[in-house]
């Protein structure tokens, strides 16, 4: 799916994109570009799987950025917890040196940045919102 296109299923029209930041536990430099690779290609299996693509994903040694477009049948919060309980638990498996910088063996901070990041800007939207007539019937 390109970045213009909308999502159409069967009940509904939708494009829901937005930008995730997840930070490392204690922001501690764990990620290397061994790791960053790792992550990208398993965070791509895990969009997919979820009906969701990976448009862009980039980050340092103790964050990550990532941009999706996901189904409008998955809230934000499953989303980012199918991404961060799954990369934890592989990555440690696969990248068994990255693991040995993890605090405590916990990764990902519990918490995270998302914004949507689609759409038309939200002053536009709102001018849209106020130009509509008040209906007199229901």
């Amino acid at each position: 799916m390109s970045v213009q296109e909308l999502r159409r299923e069967r009940h509904s029209v939708s494009r829901l994109v937005i930008h995730l930041v997840c930070m490392t536990k204690y922001r501690r430099k764990v990620f290397d570009g061994e790791a960053l690779t790792w992550l990208q290609g398993h965070f791509a299996k895990v969009c997919t799987a979820m009906g969701a693509q990976l448009i862009a994903c980039k980050g340092e040694s103790d964050h990550i950025h990532l941009l999706i477009e996901y189904p409008p049948k998955h809230s934000v919060s499953v989303l980012v917890n199918a991404l961060k309980g799954t990369s934890s638990r592989l990555l440690r498996i696969d990248c068994p040196e990255v693991a040995q910088r993890y605090r405590k063996g916990t990764l990902w901070s519990p918490s995270y940045f998302v914004v949507s990041a689609s759409g038309a800007p939200l002053e536009a939207i709102k001018q849209y919102v106020d130009g509509q007539r008040a209906s007199s019937t229901p």
